[in-house]
């Protein structure tokens, strides 16, 4: 759920950079980024949990403000610091890895302030439905690194999304709530 999310920082964070006349492919560096969700339980307390694989790749054009982002989490990496949650997550009541391994963000639909991305829009597919998502950059900046020599773009994103229209229902009975936020921390490197 929080997967979409990680897509939509990377696209916004490399439209930050130095204006350049076609299209730059970059490549999301795992290791500096992070998707997350956030659920209510009660009202008592916040679960987070977050997502430990994810690949994806941008490809952006900064003159012409277009582009296209591409992150997929593994859903059998959910990690919430407690495995019995974890296992329950992963079946068949939650996001069913076994049948939907996997969830996508596509994002092509971007928004900004100047040169700066405020939004990336695209869409979700997880457990086997596909909606629209907005993910809001909270912050983002491209940069030389200097280890790596190269121009990395990275920003924070969160979205705010209806879990049951992507048939993940689980404990609305119980007054568990629809909403879930999803947070992305993503950076990712020109190729």
């Amino acid at each position: 759920m929080r997967s979409p999310l990680l897509a939509l920082a990377a696209v916004a964070a490399l439209a930050a950079g130095t204006v350049q006349a076609q299209t730059a492919n970059y490549a999301i560096d795992p290791t500096h980024t992070f998707a997350t969700f956030e659920i209510d339980h009660f009202g008592a307390s916040v679960n987070r949990v977050r997502f430990d694989k994810k690949e994806g790749t941008v490809q952006f054009d900064k003159a012409s403000k277009t582009g296209k982002v591409e992150l997929t989490l593994q859903m059998n990496s959910v990690n919430s610091g407690t495995a019995p949650f974890d296992k329950h997550l992963q079946s068949a009541d939650i996001f069913d890895a076994a049948q939907h391994p996997t969830a996508k963000f596509v994002g092509d639909k971007f928004t900004f302030n100047g040169d700066k991305v405020t939004e990336v829009a695209g869409t979700l597919t997880l457990k086997g439905k596909t909606g629209p998502v907005v993910f809001k950059a909270k912050q983002f900046n491209c940069y030389e690194s200097p280890m790596l020599k190269r121009e990395v773009c990275g920003g924070d994103f969160e979205a705010t999304i209806d879990r049951t229209a992507f048939g993940v229902d689980y404990g609305v009975q119980y007054g568990f709530p629809k909403n879930v936020r999803i947070v992305a921390q993503i950076e990712a490197v020109k190729q």
